[in-house]
């Protein structure tokens, strides 16, 4: 879609900004990652032009300069909490993230096992990541954490904690979710480094909300919209103002914590080098904005869906009124309804004529395209042969899979294997058409304007598959849905 973020400037200036960070400290940072270090789509949703891997792109800028410590809390370990966005437990994403930073040529020093008292758990996970040739340290709960600020900088509170060796200029800290213990890993670190004789800083990252930005920004209610289960609120951050008259803006919880943070760097240190939240943080993505208008109507569009995900975890159980009632407010802070998006307005309106489902997605030139279901096809399929027909000039009466491959496909589903639902999903269609581009010249017309769908808006009448749903995250296609099924079954998955 339209661009309202310069990416290449993202990666010069947050390069140099983490620099002189590092330069201020004497030489040394452990940069605290909050958020999405890899795979951030939230971020390209309401930054359009903001590449989903831009912030390890950035740090791969510092090659052998950085090196990486990844924190778990045992207590995940023991929930077995998962990362919702992957279906991947906490235990396993650290595994990931192990792999992601050593394939970008940036070390992992190791894993660090927070509020660590025992666990087997967390015992058997770090035999596990010893045996891959991981080192792995343990850190312990503080009795009074984080108020008994005398305990906490003492040998009996950050002291206990295993002491991590790091040799480079800057130690990225990060997890693979929130509630991890990064920032204690940070704090305890200095700790231990002002004990040894040696000089570091610390310094956040965290890329929402954006603190040079309004507080009804729509970028910035984008964020709470992101987080309305976790309940974080955008604020002005009072510290930053009364110290410089400077309004920027921070979220609640670091707002509340901050004096706690500062009287632990006061005690770690001797003295607290920052004023405020802000401070010290070091995100520049404000910065590189470069068409507010292209950004605040994306950043719009994520509100609405963030809208109707609320509304459809509502649906299954997994949301309350009152999380549903924050994500209206949000739509209403930011002055918005859920036809603001026109893929939106488009299917409502088409509902009423119709009882078959139906999905609309929205071209980068504005046009809409829609399909509804057949016999052959989901409503997925249908649209998604509409679109490439459109964006390869292809004229609407050409048939680019034939009846008898399409019948193929639905005999091995339903007479091989089993499926009760015979019509052809996106992922199905895509390898048919894959196969029939070999030969047929439109359809390999058609094949190649699959790159020209990144970026696009789609909505459906229903709750997709989970099967479309997920190609059209990989085809970087942004999606939501109404809050029904198409049938009504109590089991959906995969239909």
């Amino acid at each position: 879609m339209k661009t309202g973020f310069d990416n290449d400037l993202y990666l010069k200036t947050q390069s140099e900004h983490i620099r002189e960070r590092i330069k201020h400290f004497g030489g040394k940072l452990y940069l605290e990652f909050g958020g999405k270090l890899f795979d951030d789509y939230h971020a390209s949703r309401v930054l359009p032009g903001f590449m989903p891997d831009s912030k390890i792109r950035m740090l791969t800028q510092f090659g052998g300069d950085a090196e990486a410590i990844i924190v778990i809390n045992a207590e995940d370990i023991v929930k077995k909490k998962i990362r919702k966005d992957f279906s991947v437990g906490y235990d396993l994403e650290v595994l990931r993230l192990v792999d992601m930073f050593t394939d970008r040529g940036i070390a992992v020093n190791c894993l660090v096992i927070t509020h660590f008292n025992g666990q087997s758990e967390a015992e058997t996970f770090q035999k596990r990541a010893e045996s891959n040739g991981l080192k792995v340290y343990r850190h312990y709960l503080i009795e009074g954490y984080p108020s008994n600020v005398p305990l906490i900088a003492s040998d009996d509170g950050y002291g206990k904690n295993d002491y991590i060796p790091t040799t480079k200029p800057l130690v990225i800290v990060t997890a693979p979710g929130p509630g991890s213990g990064k920032m204690a890993v940070c704090l305890s670190q200095l700790y231990h480094e002002k004990k040894r004789g040696k000089q570091a800083g610390y310094a956040k990252f965290e890329t929402f909300p954006v603190w040079n930005l309004p507080l009804k920004h729509p970028v910035n209610i984008a964020y709470e919209a992101a987080t309305v289960d976790l309940g974080d609120v955008n604020m002005i951050d009072s510290y930053h103002f009364e110290n410089y008259g400077v309004a920027t803006v921070n979220y609640n919880r670091d707002l509340e914590v901050f004096p706690v943070v500062n009287a632990i760097l006061e005690g770690v240190l001797g003295e607290s080098p920052y004023l405020s939240p802000t401070d010290m943080g070091v995100n520049m993505v404000g910065h590189c904005i470069v068409n507010d208008d292209v950004v605040r109507r994306a950043a719009n569009y994520e509100i609405i869906r963030r809208y109707f995900s609320t509304l459809r975890d509502r649906r299954e159980g997994r949301a309350s009124d009152e999380t549903l009632f924050k994500a209206e407010v949000y739509m209403k802070n930011a002055g918005i309804k859920p036809e603001y998006r026109n893929t939106v307005e488009t299917v409502r309106r088409v509902m009423l004529e119709t009882e078959r489902p139906i999905v609309a997605a929205e071209m980068e030139d504005g046009r809409i395209i829609t399909g509804k279901a057949t016999p052959l096809t989901t409503a997925s399929s249908s649209m998604m042969l509409n679109a490439l027909k459109e964006l390869a000039g292809i004229d609407d009466s050409v048939t680019l899979i034939s009846k008898d491959v399409i019948e193929s496909v639905h005999s091995l589903k339903v007479d091989y294997l089993g499926n009760k639902n015979p019509r052809m999903h996106l992922d199905e269609m895509l390898v048919a058409l894959s196969i029939v581009a070999r030969t047929d010249e439109n359809a390999a017309k058609a094949f190649q304007m699959l790159p020209k769908l990144r970026g696009c808006d789609v909505h459906s009448s229903v709750i997709l598959s989970q099967i479309d749903e997920s190609v059209f995250k990989k085809l970087g296609m942004y999606t939501s849905s109404e809050p029904e099924h198409q049938t009504k079954c109590l089991f959906h998955e995969g239909v």
